[in-house]
């Protein structure tokens, strides 16, 4: 990692495990160019390393095939080879490159796979600090977000409108609200 976390007190060295039931993955697209779709994956799993130094690290892995959208059918049609091939592809991945300080934020630099593509993408990363927990051991709280063009993921499903537009917006804002548990507390 180039850059330390030195801005973040009171964050123990050792491993955070993210909470899948405190965190939520999401996402938004836009749908026929006025409103916006959103929906969840609701099984993921990862770990932020913080090394002795401050340095951070983070892996994290989706399982597309658990996305909701709260519509049946659009879910099926999603993890399909139209979008995630999710048969084929039945894993997201982001692995961090850097951390870097912005303002009272930090900007989260990593490589994120998605359908067999690998690209770099930034997430915009808040810190939100920590507490002791209740009983589990301390939890670290985070929430990051980033926008993707889901055509540079070979997800290029054309799907025009008659009036212009398409169905689906290229677009893709994803959001993490992350509670991550240090380990062996």
């Amino acid at each position: 990692m180039a850059a330390t976390l030195n801005a973040l007190p009171l964050i123990a060295a050792g491993t955070w495990n993210i909470d899948q039931a405190h965190s939520t993955v999401g996402f938004s697209v836009r749908h026929l160019m006025v409103s916006k779709v959103r929906g969840e994956f609701t099984e993921f799993s990862g770990a932020i390393q913080i090394a002795e130094d401050g340095t951070p690290s983070v892996e994290a892995v989706i399982d597309v095939a658990s996305i909701t959208t709260k519509n049946d059918q659009r879910d099926a049609h999603i993890r399909s080879a139209d979008f995630f091939h999710a048969d084929e592809f039945p894993k997201a991945t982001f692995v961090s490159k850097s951390v870097t300080p912005k303002g009272d934020d930090f900007i989260l630099t990593g490589d994120f796979t998605l359908k067999g593509v690998t690209r770099t993408v930034d997430l915009k990363l808040e810190f939100n600090g920590t507490n002791p927990g209740m009983g589990a051991g301390q939890v670290a709280g985070f929430e990051a977000s980033t926008v993707i063009n889901r055509r540079d993921f070979g997800i290029d499903i054309e799907m025009p409108l008659e009036t212009g537009g398409s169905v689906v917006g290229d677009k893709i804002t994803i959001t993490l609200e992350i509670e991550a548990v240090l380990a062996g507390a």
